[in-house]
């Protein structure tokens, strides 16, 4: 299992992540293209990217590397434990990657962070995922955001 959260915790030994989370576009990748946070990226932790399109591991500062990985979401998480060991592996988003993980029920937890802003456009992050229990563990408000905890049962 594993847990949804970009803040779940300083025991975070490895992330996964959509192709989009990563970078712009589908398709084949552009081989400049080294991410959207610049040289330092903030996970300083292996980065496993879903992806179907193959490319070479990619090593930035900070301990962050991004490993494409093109045989599913299974391999990912299972590259992401064997890389966290003992510690947890956050899956980071995109909605699409989301998805599919709820769908396989591999995840433990659901933070999610609501924010009251209208974007116009996007992809829903639950749907056609359907039948999951979210039990609410934390709530944090704030005036700009707000943080809830689900455990998955």
């Amino acid at each position: 299992m594993a847990i949804l959260s970009r803040q779940a915790g300083e025991d975070v030994g490895a992330y996964i992540m959509g192709r989009r989370m990563f970078g712009p576009g589908t398709g084949e990748w552009d081989q400049e293209w080294t991410g959207w946070w610049g040289p330092n990226p903030p996970y300083h932790a292996p980065v496993f990217v879903l992806s179907h399109h193959p490319r070479e591991p990619l090593t930035m500062e900070g301990g962050t590397t991004f490993t494409f990985v093109t045989d599913g979401i299974e391999s990912a998480l299972e590259q992401a434990r064997k890389a966290a060991g003992n510690q947890k592996v956050v899956i980071a988003g995109g909605a699409n990657a989301v998805r599919q993980y709820l769908g396989a029920g591999l995840i433990d937890e659901l933070l999610l962070h609501i924010v009251p802003v209208t974007l116009g456009a996007g992809e829903r992050l639950l749907e056609g995922v359907g039948g999951l229990k979210l039990d609410p563990v934390e709530v944090i408000a704030s005036p700009t955001v707000t943080h809830v905890r689900y455990r998955l049962s």
